[in-house]
């Protein structure tokens, strides 16, 4: 069920919230671990028992390393390798679980070729929030193996936080320790978060339906005619299409599992700040995602030992983290040169370019304006001989078969989506998040942010929803 649904914009969260404040706060957390089984039901009930195994199993395990934490405590001891035997036990589970359900097909094919074999690869269909919640277990087992919680966290307790609809099935991705003092306190009615809570709901429900949804017909009509049928013009104007698209349908999604947390009581962590306007790749990773880039550091990259054990060790950290991050986006060979192209773009910038951008106030922002398109386009298109082709025509490459139209098709589509491409643009900027904490509170803006609930679902009415696009990741 995704957040920009009729069924869950009109039936579940009011009913939800309706059970959830009527209720005694005490028993509030039962409500939320309930209701978050239903809402992950309605995507594939049967993977609702996949979802209740990886939570039995992982907090078995950090049972066993909080046990051999306090054991160690009371008799003053350090039994460093019992610990490390089940924390390496818990990362085996959660990484077999991707392994099997996202990248076995991968891998089958991968072996096929290379081994000219023939094997068959297993129809599952991927588990929704798969990544984020593997993750987010992941760091939890972690976080009691480095022994952050003084007292132990109930099965309860972490089977609500493993499971809350808000952000289970696209992030963000939360650490435990960030709500965990929300999580085991009574939380009562808080008028301003809840106010908080659907204002935040109605801008991501925004970006979602009246931008993303829209700017993405930019990208179908360019792909329609296929890399040989446009020209160099064209190429670009589909890839910033694109790049649009995919910043508001994941910003927009975070925004409103952000606000659904609100109304819960719950303050989620930022995913996204304003991105598209920093001045370097690296920039460009700590502020998109957010959440995904700091499990990375924290549990990969600082681990294998960062930037403290010479440059060279540092690159090779660096191509591990991008590699895998690429990986996690899919298992296809273009999410592995996409993490390539950001390792090596990332890697000049920490050699010598990153001091000259970040100085210059307009030349960091053109190097991004152009490296961002062909980032998200070496993202979006899975096959290798289409992205090669699509790749040539942005940069002015003839290609044999190439249609030569002119420009027609690049004056068509910009007077069709100049405009859409200028109101992107300018909800990219930082402004209307600042004019919205300064006029928020206004009668004049509550009644632009109801305009703004009722299109979209009269959009969403009319034409349907539009699956998010990491739903698949």
């Amino acid at each position: 069920m995704a957040f920009s649904s009729l069924s869950f914009i009109l039936r579940f969260i009011p009913i939800f919230l309706i059970v959830y404040y009527l209720v005694k706060p005490r028993y509030r957390n039962a409500v939320l671990l309930i209701g978050s089984m239903v809402f992950y039901a309605c995507g594939n009930p049967y993977y609702l028992v996949l979802l209740a195994f990886s939570v039995l199993v992982n907090y078995f395990y950090a049972n066993r390393i909080y046990r051999l934490n306090e054991y160690d405590k009371e008799n003053n001891v350090s039994n460093i390798a019992a610990r490390r035997v089940w924390l390496i036990c818990a990362l085996i589970f959660n990484i077999a679980l991707l392994l099997i359900f996202k990248y076995l097909g991968f891998g089958i094919s991968i072996a096929n070729s290379v081994a000219n074999l023939s094997l068959a690869a297993p129809l599952l269909t991927l588990p929704l929030g798969i990544s984020f919640y593997t993750f987010q277990m992941i760091s939890f087992v972690v976080d009691v193996y480095r022994r952050k919680y003084e007292e132990k966290v109930s099965l309860f307790h972490f089977a609500t936080y493993a499971t809350m609809f808000p952000q289970i099935t696209s992030g963000p991705i939360t650490r435990y320790e960030i709500i965990e003092r929300t999580l085991v306190s009574y939380r009562y009615a808080n008028p301003a978060m809840l106010e908080q809570g659907i204002t935040t709901f109605i801008v991501g429900l925004g970006y979602k339906v009246l931008l993303a949804d829209k700017i993405a017909s930019l990208w179908n009509d360019v792909w329609r005619v296929g890399a040989l049928g446009i020209d160099p013009l064209t190429a670009w104007l589909g890839a910033i299409g694109y790049s649009f698209e995919i910043y508001f349908d994941f910003a927009g999604y975070s925004l409103m599992a952000i606000g659904v947390g609100n109304m819960l009581g719950f303050r989620l962590p930022t995913n996204f700040d304003n991105p598209y306007m920093v001045k370097s790749m690296t920039e460009f990773w700590r502020k998109w995602h957010i959440t995904l880039g700091t499990w990375f550091r924290d549990y990969l990259y600082i681990p294998l030992g960062g930037n403290r054990k010479g440059q060279c060790r540092m690159y090779i950290n660096l191509l591990i983290v991008w590699m895998l991050t690429g990986l996690w986006h899919g298992a296809s060979y273009n999410f592995l040169v996409w993490g390539l192209f950001l390792f090596i773009v990332i890697a000049i910038e920490k050699t010598f370019l990153g001091e000259l951008v970040e100085k210059s106030k307009v030349i960091g922002h053109i190097y991004m304006w152009l490296l961002i398109p062909v980032s998200w386009t070496i993202f979006n298109i899975t096959d290798l001989q289409l992205l090669g082709e699509y790749l040539c025509r942005m940069f002015f490459v003839k290609l044999p078969g190439m249609v030569n139209n002119g420009y027609d098709k690049f004056v068509e589509l910009i007077s069709v989506y100049w405009w859409m491409i200028l109101l992107c643009a300018f909800f990219c900027t930082p402004y209307p998040q600042k004019w919205l904490e300064k006029f928020g509170k206004s009668w004049l803006v509550k009644a632009l942010l109801l305009i703004i609930l009722w299109v979209c679902i009269y959009q969403l009415a009319q034409s349907g929803n539009n699956p998010f696009i990491y739903f698949s990741f």
